[in-house]
């Protein structure tokens, strides 16, 4: 059952505003150093691979060299050696193999998604897509209670606040883009946080998730096929459902 977000008649406490905003900044720091980290590739593995086992040659003919040749070293032990780096070189080309036939899939699955370009997505996500002014959230209180929205821009800097009155169930949020000053703000990639507050003054997270219209698809080598709503990009497993139907074009990179 949906229920409907009015402003509260009163302000909300500066200790409940001042923690939704606190949990917006830390939410924006998690998304960028997110975006920031990158994995090692199975060639860089390889490449590391092959450094290590030169290394192990030198030393194994340095030890042949100077051995006492009243007591020779036993072989066995490099034979061993030997065994584990063909091992590992043998896994790092099946894995290399295995990301080669992930590509070709997540192509594919890119291909087939492109009929969700114009739809609306529903996703489990901090990051809030402006687009075209506006923005909107889906919350999901779990009881009703006072509540406060905190957005900040990409640096960190909260930009729009608004105290709520949360009635149970799912409600919609949306917003013009405008800061409290009342500026517009460029479209973009925003951090959302609501937190809320009951009668005793305990302060809990409300979950939400975002509106975005679905403007591309496209594939990363790390998450697989993830999905633009204008600038912000989130992951297709993070995509909980659609709504509305296709547009006729497209808008799709990999």
């Amino acid at each position: 059952m949906s229920g409907t977000i009015t402003s509260s008649g009163t302000s909300s406490s500066t200790s409940l505003l001042t923690a939704t905003e606190a949990a917006a900044k830390a939410a924006n720091a998690t998304n960028t150093t997110s975006s920031a980290s990158t994995t090692s590739s199975s060639s860089d593995a390889l490449a590391s691979l092959t450094s290590n086992y030169n290394q192990f040659l030198s030393l194994l003919t340095a030890q042949l060299q100077h051995q006492d040749p009243t007591s020779p070293m036993d072989t066995d032990s490099f034979t061993s050696e030997l065994a584990q780096f063909a091992g590992v070189e043998q896994q790092i080309n099946t894995n290399a193999n295995l990301t080669q036939l992930l590509s070709l899939s997540q192509d594919t699955q890119v291909n087939q998604s492109t009929a969700l370009v114009g739809r609306q997505a529903v996703a489990n996500t901090t990051e809030l897509p402006l687009q075209d002014g506006s923005a909107e959230l889906q919350l999901n209180p779990t009881a009703p209670g006072t509540g406060e929205i905190a957005i900040t821009n990409s640096a960190g800097t909260v930009v729009k606040t608004q105290a709520l009155n949360l009635a149970a169930g799912t409600t919609n949020w949306s917003w013009n883009g405008q800061d409290d000053s009342g500026n517009q703000l460029p479209d973009g990639t925003y951090t959302a946080a609501v937190l809320s507050s009951d009668s005793a003054g305990n302060t809990t997270s409300v979950p939400f998730n975002v509106i975005g219209t679905i403007t591309g698809i496209s594939k990363d080598g790390t998450t697989g096929v993830n999905v633009q709503l204008g600038s912000t990009t989130v992951e297709m497993t993070q995509v909980s459902s659609l709504v509305g139907s296709s547009s006729a074009g497209s808008d799709t990179t990999s």
